[in-house]
């Protein structure tokens, strides 16, 4: 249960202004006893003073190192404050913070949790090339974890103490490293990887960009990613 365990919610965030204040301020709000760190990636709007006045720690990088470097500083602040589970909330608003108990409930039967948005719950879909890519991650990560998993690529995560500490001193950089590499890496050292279904919101700000030319680009990426993930000792 959440009010039995330390849990600190990660913030990854470059220039969220827009919507950093009230992410912070609802997860305040659903989860008072859980601590937020926002970790600003380099951001050039407010995005760390708004999260500070809503109340979160904020930790600035001085240059933006994306999402996998934002979240290995945040796995390795959990990790140096003795939290039990550490867990990934977008910045954008899209993950509802009223999901996050299920995650930490479900970490008594696995180390990683992933919230799925494509597990029966909600109505989220994507279509062509990035769709195609998601299913055969998917497919190849399930196999890999001996259980069926619908969205490798979700960035709601829960870990728990023992992720925590490996995510803290290895966690991968590159573009979709943070997603499909991490759980090659903890499927492939035996660590629990399950999901829960979660039903995924629109950005409270901003304007998300699809197109079929970046489709087909994560397309090809997604197959480089998992491949040199696969073949990397």
């Amino acid at each position: 249960m959440i009010n039995n365990s330390r849990v600190l919610i990660v913030i990854p965030a470059l220039n969220e202004a827009g919507s950093i204040g009230d992410v912070v301020r609802e997860v305040r709000g659903e989860l008072p006893t859980v601590d937020v760190l926002v970790v600003d990636d380099g951001s050039t709007d407010d995005t760390a003073r708004l999260a500070a006045a809503a109340g979160a720690i904020v930790a600035r990088l001085p240059y933006n190192l994306g999402v996998g470097g934002a979240m290995r500083l945040g796995y390795r602040y959990g990790y140096e404050h003795d939290y039990d589970v550490v867990i990934q909330v977008d910045a954008d608003g899209q993950h509802d913070p009223r999901y996050v108990p299920k995650l930490v409930d479900a970490l008594s039967e696995a180390d990683l949790v992933i919230g799925a948005r494509f597990a029966g719950e909600g109505d989220y879909t994507v279509a062509g090339p990035r769709r195609w890519a998601m299913a055969m991650l998917s497919w190849v990560l399930s196999l890999l974890a001996h259980t069926r998993l619908t969205d490798t690529t979700s960035g709601f995560r829960a870990a728990n103490r023992s992720a925590i500490e490996m995510f803290a001193f290895w966690y991968p950089v590159e573009y979709l490293g943070d997603t499909i590499e991490t759980l090659v890496h903890a499927c492939r050292r035996g660590y629990r990887v399950r999901q829960v279904p979660v039903a995924m919101r629109k950005r409270m700000a901003g304007t998300p960009s699809h197109s079929p030319v970046k489709a087909m680009i994560y397309l090809g990426r997604a197959f480089a990613v998992l491949t040199l993930a696969m073949i990397r000792r």
